[in-house]
């Protein structure tokens, strides 16, 4: 009975979050458009399936993703080992941004414009290439960034300083960088982080902040996603002035 009450809350909480939404959609189609929704049967299985689908997700957040990652940051927090704790971020970083759909859909997407703007060639193999490639700098880069925002827990640096440092980074490679690169390399750190990175490396800073000594879980054990937003565009640039 508990757990039925549970689904039913978490639905509940998911169709209030989906209600703006879908009341802008119903106004401009029938108000400002004024036609009737296309095959009306399969909007509303398609508006179920989502409130279904948010329900499991936020639920397997709460109740899986953020214990487990807490738990190892702690854990490896209590083994005393850096290096450990260190090679565990990147891991973490790289794993969950190389599963990423958005990541795959954009880097897709972005081969075959390429290829019919001639960046590279129009063949099948090329277009893959290029996909994986820019699949493979954007994980390294938040793999990269993860260990950093590690070792700023760890040390106690200002979160400010680095990402202005990393901004000042990004503005001075995109005066050199391509044109053909700059709105794919900007657009990286948003598809980066997303649905299976976030949950996990959030959780990874919190638990980390409340398992050292001195450190608040508040002011210290968030942040991490900044540097996975921020890092991908300094990688992705510097790749389009390389590559």
């Amino acid at each position: 009975m508990n757990i039925l009450l549970l689904v039913w809350r978490r639905a509940s909480d998911a169709l209030r979050d989906l209600a703006p939404i879908i009341a802008v959609i119903a106004f401009f189609q029938i108000v400002v458009l004024q036609q009737p929704f296309p095959d009306l049967a399969n909007v509303i299985v398609g508006l179920i399936c989502v409130v279904a689908g948010l329900t499991l997700f936020i639920q397997g957040l709460e109740s899986g993703l953020f214990p487990l990652g807490e738990a190892i940051a702690q854990a490896f927090a209590r083994k005393g080992s850096t290096a450990a704790l260190l090679a565990f971020a990147f891991c973490l970083g790289f794993g969950t941004t190389v599963a990423e759909p958005a990541l795959i859909a954009i880097a897709a997407e972005a081969a075959e414009v390429a290829a019919k703007a001639g960046a590279i060639a129009s063949e099948a193999a090329a277009q893959d290439a290029y996909a994986f490639n820019l699949r493979m700098v954007v994980a390294f880069s938040v793999g990269v960034a993860i260990v950093l925002g590690v070792l700023r827990i760890l040390k106690g640096w200002p979160i400010h300083r680095l990402i202005i440092g990393g901004y000042v980074i990004v503005t001075a490679l995109t005066a050199f960088a391509p044109d053909e690169i700059i709105g794919i390399a900007y657009d990286a750190g948003g598809v980066a982080t997303s649905t299976i990175t976030v949950p996990l490396v959030t959780a990874l800073g919190v638990g980390l902040a409340n398992a050292i000594k001195g450190r608040n879980p508040m002011t210290d054990g968030f942040g991490l996603i900044a540097f996975a937003c921020l890092n991908p565009m300094i990688f992705v640039l510097t790749f389009g002035l390389i590559a």
